[in-house]
């Protein structure tokens, strides 16, 4: 028996899915026939296209309330349904806690945390009402599940949205599941800027046990597989997509110092 991850018309917004990990997801779904609708407040350089078909993009600020519930309630109207939120958007700049005011933080933290509730509620509005229901799809982070240093309001925020969709899962169910892809690194357009060359990116991938840096769009057959039927019985689930994760930094100290005989 196959594995068919047929989504065809079924509705899917993505928020911030106009480039990297966001327009990876976007075109997963398109490939899955999916109708996709991407938001963010600034159109994508290029129209996010798969398959000969393209995701229909609306300008949005997801830290404007008023803004989102509008947003999904245009959704539903312009499509007749919605059955599925990713909610992508986020990220945060490289700054250590004692560098900033706590108001610089607040916002990572309301980026990161209070938009996808806020985007989360307005698409719980639309889909408790159909029959089929819906599903929404966190991507949470590694950041969230240990420390980190430069980061740490963005990961706190991470921390905070894993147990936010459980409960979500929880107060929702069964009309709507709710699940978190918990992500480790993936290469993008902006790699460069994190990891520096293509040396820079190998060196980084290779400590991964997989080896290498997770590709957009398997990040986006990760959030298919979650809002197909084949997940319907998944709901208040964190689904670790990061390639093994991290190798402990004790092993390697262990071997330097203790080599092995030849």
């Amino acid at each position: 028996m196959s594995l068919n991850l047929d989504l065809t018309g079924r509705v899917a917004v993505v928020t911030g899915g106009t480039r990297g990990v966001g327009a990876g997801i976007a075109r997963a779904f398109l490939q899955a026939g999916a109708e996709v609708v991407v938001c963010a407040r600034r159109p994508p350089d290029t129209p996010v296209t798969a398959d000969g078909r393209t995701a229909r993009f609306r300008p949005l600020d997801l830290r404007a309330p008023d803004a989102v519930r509008e947003f999904f309630h245009t959704v539903a109207a312009d499509h007749g349904r919605l059955d599925c939120l990713v909610n992508n958007a986020g990220g945060t700049p490289y700054r250590l806690l004692g560098e900033t005011a706590a108001e610089r933080h607040a916002r990572v933290v309301e980026l990161n945390l209070t938009a996808p509730m806020t985007a989360s509620l307005a698409a719980y509005d639309v889909m408790r009402g159909q029959p089929d229901g819906g599903s929404v799809i966190m991507i949470g982070s590694v950041s969230g599940t240990r420390p980190s240093p430069g980061t740490a309001a963005y990961g706190a925020a991470k921390a905070g949205l894993e147990n936010l969709a459980r409960s979500m899962a929880v107060e929702w169910a069964p009309r709507v599941r709710v699940n978190t892809l918990v992500l480790g690194m993936v290469r993008t357009e902006l790699s460069a800027l994190h990891y520096g060359d293509e040396a820079g990116v190998a060196a980084v991938g290779a400590t991964v046990p997989l080896g290498r840096l997770a590709e957009p769009t398997e990040i986006g057959h990760a959030c298919v597989f979650l809002a197909s039927g084949r997940a319907g019985y998944v709901s208040g689930a964190s689904l670790l997509v990061h390639g093994g994760g991290e190798r402990p930094a004790f092993l390697d100290a262990a071997t330097a110092n203790h080599p092995k005989e030849s």
